[in-house]
């Protein structure tokens, strides 16, 4: 006879099963979206690509354009094959975006080493917090509102400090960037765990974005205290 015990071990694992296949699913389809990115990279520093040369308000608004019309055509998407498209295009141009940053990272002489240091940092943050958000029985999905305020409070911020150009603020953004958007690996790989999220490419594209900017984050940290100029 079948006890209740075995009958609710069956449920659990079929209802794993879904979950564990959209995070793997997830990772994939994460490491695939890197190749567009260091391409992009690449073909922005050989470029001297510079996005925001002219108006920096304009350009912030007009990538902040760009980037929501690319998510809003992946989330409408996401069931096929386009939307997978949309999303490494998307991951082209946020490479072609992060060519600046690195490109003045490349300017002080101990640019190549800062970079390796952003990049290690960030996969070690993102290895660990997503380590933990997969494996940890609790739920860090009620995050979600307090998260999303404090993204709110850092494009303000960003805005502002558009005009006012403070140093001070713009470590205290780089810092705040970096803690959200780790606190939102958790988060959005815990929602995955959970079941609140069940296409991969919506999840890849939420898991590719933290990344992105802990990275970035992590990365003008590192110049502003350790930048060595030559």
């Amino acid at each position: 006879m079948t006890t209740n015990f075995e009958i609710a071990r069956q449920g659990a694992g079929s209802f794993a099963a879904p979950q564990n296949r959209v995070l793997r699913n997830t990772y994939m389809l994460l490491g695939l979206s890197m190749v567009p990115t260091v391409l992009g990279a690449l073909v922005g520093i050989q470029m001297g690509f510079s996005f925001f040369a002219g108006s920096p308000l304009i350009s912030f608004v007009l990538f902040m354009a760009i980037a929501f019309g690319f998510m809003w055509g992946i989330e409408k998407n996401k069931d096929s094959g386009l939307g997978v498209a949309l999303l490494l295009g998307f991951t082209f141009f946020m490479g072609l975006m992060l060519s600046r940053i690195l490109q003045f990272a490349l300017g002080f002489s101990n640019g190549g080493s800062m970079i390796a240091l952003a990049a290690g940092g960030t996969g070690a943050i993102f290895f660990t917090l997503s380590s933990i958000a997969a494996t940890s029985k609790r739920d860090f999905t009620g995050m979600g509102k307090f998260l999303f305020a404090g993204v709110i409070l850092v494009l303000l911020a960003i805005v502002a400090n558009i005009f006012f150009q403070i140093p001070a603020l713009s470590l205290a953004i780089s810092a705040a960037v970096v803690g959200i958007f780790s606190a939102y690996i958790l988060y959005d790989i815990s929602r995955i765990v959970q079941g609140g999220e069940t296409n991969y490419v919506s999840a890849t594209l939420a898991v590719y974005l933290n990344v992105y900017n802990v990275f970035v984050g992590l990365l003008q940290l590192i110049m502003a205290l350790t930048g060595e100029r030559e």
